[in-house]
Formats: structure tokens, C-alpha cells, sequence
């Protein structure tokens, strides 16, 4: 088996991990997913931020696991929930990385968004 390159952030490929100040709440199909003050911002090179959101904060029970995999280099194996009650839309809405390289650890038991995926991902500043 081949092992999978592993890259440190640089100048070159910067990723910041800071704490969110808002609060943020996800809605799928007219239900709250996701509802957490303690998000988590991660800004990745050229890319627009993503909020990585506690799993204690989502209702985990509208999420189903799919076979759906992805690696990146800078985080590590990433694994993908759906969110039946979103439809199809909603497949692969999700993403989580489990077990992040050790540059990323802050994101583990952590979730993503797809904002195209989702009814909505809303930052409210109180």
C-alpha cells in the first residue's frame, strides 16, 4: 500500500485555525443541524473560510455516513455524512476529519459544511 504524502502549512500553502466569535447555526430542510458558539474559522490558502463545527453541537442523529472519502495532504482522510431530509442536494453534505495530521489536531471531532449542500450556514455576531 502506497503512503499517502503528508505536507506541513507554509508560505507557500498557509492554513490559519482561529476560534469564531459568532455564533453559527446550519439549517437543512427547515431544521437547525448545527447551532455552536464554539466554531472553529479555517482559512486555507486561496479558498473561502469554512467554519468546522463542534459534533457536540450537531444533531448527529440527521446525519448518515456515506462511503465517500477524500484525502488531503495538509488535514489527513476525510469521511462524509448525507442529510437525508435534505434530498438529494444533500448528499455528501458533510465532511469530518477523524483522525487529522498532527498540523490540524485543532479540527478533529469537528464537521464541515458544504454551504451549496445545506438550506443555510448563518453567523450571528451575539
Amino acid at each position: 500500500m502506497a503512503t499517502r504524502p503528508i505536507k506541513i502549512p507554509g508560505p507557500d500553502h498557509p492554513i490559519t485555525i482561529t476560534a469564531e466569535p459568532g455564533r453559527i447555526v446550519v439549517k437543512v430542510a427547515g431544521r437547525v443541524l448545527a447551532d455552536t458558539r464554539a466554531a472553529l474559522t479555517l482559512r486555507e490558502a486561496d479558498y473561502p473560510p469554512v467554519y468546522y463545527i463542534p459534533r457536540a453541537d450537531v444533531d448527529m442523529s440527521m446525519l448518515t455516513r456515506t462511503k465517500h472519502v477524500t484525502y488531503c495532504p495538509y488535514k489527513g482522510k476525510s469521511n462524509y455524512y448525507s442529510v437525508p431530509s435534505g434530498g438529494e442536494r444533500a448528499l455528501n453534505a458533510v465532511w469530518s476529519y477523524e483522525e487529522p495530521h498532527d498540523a490540524m489536531r485543532q479540527i478533529r471531532e469537528h464537521v464541515a459544511f458544504y454551504a451549496d449542500r445545506v438550506d443555510s450556514i448563518e453567523r450571528h455576531d451575539s
